[in-house]
């Protein structure tokens, strides 16, 4: 088929959560299907792998955008009663590019990964489109607000109602959507009301392969530290709140019984609140070139995320590490209901302590936990597992139209 796939963000390198899911998408797309590329480059870093991308498209359009610019622009969505994401990511030439694709290619099917790329749709009226909305994007505006004073709070406040309003309009105009966990259709459907189109979950997987640990990497660690690590983008405030958070609350508890312990936060672009947290107890590594020996080493993973939801790839890619993971409760519930060795939920600042306690105590039970947490993603959490869902919706589409 002839697919036409828009993306908000250049879908490479697969290094912070949604380009893990967009590549993977784009791969599981390129090897079945002509792809035309239609996506944004928001970090200069990212220009020198537009070959890689291209490798894989029929034809690639991007549009470069500047944070800064984008904000100020997207605050013309209070002017014309819209989500301020919506102009943020909007672009005269993309759209362009999609209306000539439009009228030269003739599309079988537009596949839409996050729900703000749905307005360059207007061309394709009649084109089957399969939407990605990966989370409910809106809600976390929402769950922003009660944690900024105003006029922050309110402007969260609006833009969650604003993008749930476009959000609703999206999945209806759209064969089908979906959302990366169970739990994120429900909420989906909580705050939107009643919905006529289908909407399904399309969870996250792990490259099992890539994450498998190697005895040849190198330990990034200091001889006699005990080091936990937290990896992410560090300039993303769900990340940011969490490490806040766990080296406030939960921390100086653990540091008390094991002196040694050290937290490592190792993600590119850390806001100055990040960076404020360095010092004998924690080291903020920024950018790192492979984030793959700074898990395989760790005693232990923490993901102590307040204010993320769905399946997250940074605990995913720890377990394929084998290592054991301590991460907040709606993190684990939304990757298994079932209790996994190697994936320990947590809430409050004891449980944290308690659940990493007995983890930093026992080295070799930790060991074998972690084996079982990559037995359980390999077995799981495969990507083509994961899409074939997605498989099944193209196939039924190019059966109609045949």
């Amino acid at each position: 088929m002839k697919l036409l796939y828009l993306v908000h963000r250049l879908p490479y390198p697969p290094n912070k959560g949604d380009k893990v899911r967009s590549y993977h998408l784009l791969r599981h797309l390129a090897a079945r299907h002509e792809v035309h590329l239609g996506s944004f480059i928001d970090d200069p870093d990212d220009e020198q792998h537009l070959p890689r991308v291209r490798e894989l498209c029929a034809d690639v359009h991007i549009a470069r955008l500047s944070p800064r610019r984008a904000k100020l622009l997207s605050l013309r969505g209070l002017l014309g009663g819209e989500a301020l994401s919506l102009p943020y990511y909007r672009d005269a030439g993309l759209q362009a590019w999609v209306d000539d694709a439009a009228r030269r290619v003739g599309f079988d099917a537009v596949v839409v990964f996050s729900s703000v790329m749905a307005q360059y749709l207007r061309p394709l009226a009649g084109v089957p489109r399969l939407v990605d909305l990966v989370d409910v994007d809106s809600a976390k505006w929402r769950d922003y607000a009660p944690a900024h004073r105003w006029p922050l709070s309110w402007l969260y406040r609006r833009e969650f109602r604003q993008l749930l309003a476009f959000e609703r309009d999206t999945v209806e105009a759209a064969d089908v959507s979906f959302l990366s966990t169970e739990q994120e259709v429900a909420l989906l459907r909580q705050l939107a009301g009643p919905l006529t189109r289908p909407v399904e979950a399309l969870r996250n997987g792990v490259d099992a392969d890539f994450f498998a640990p190697d005895a040849t990497r190198a330990n990034p660690y200091a001889a006699g530290e005990l080091p936990l690590v937290f990896t992410g983008a560090m300039d993303y405030w769900p990340n940011i709140d969490a490490v806040c958070w766990f080296v406030a609350d939960i921390l100086p508890g653990l540091r008390a019984r094991f002196p040694s312990l050290r937290l490592h936060i190792v993600g590119r672009n850390p806001a100055p609140a990040v960076l404020a947290l360095a010092g004998d107890a924690v080291h903020v590594s920024g950018t790192v070139p492979d984030v793959r020996p700074w898990l395989q080493h760790a005693a232990a993973v923490v993901a102590p995320l307040r204010l993320a939801r769905g399946v997250q790839n940074k605990v995913l890619e720890a377990m394929a590490s084998a290592r054991p993971v301590v991460a907040a409760s709606q993190c684990v519930q939304a990757i298994t209901e079932a209790p996994v060795p190697g994936l320990v939920p947590a809430v409050s600042p004891a449980d944290y302590q308690a659940r990493l306690g007995e983890l930093l105590a026992d080295a070799a039970a930790a060991e074998a936990a972690g084996r079982a947490a990559r037995d359980f993603v390999q077995r799981a959490y495969s990507w083509r597992a994961q899409l074939a869902v997605l498989d099944q919706h193209l196939d039924a589409l190019g059966e109609g139209r045949a």
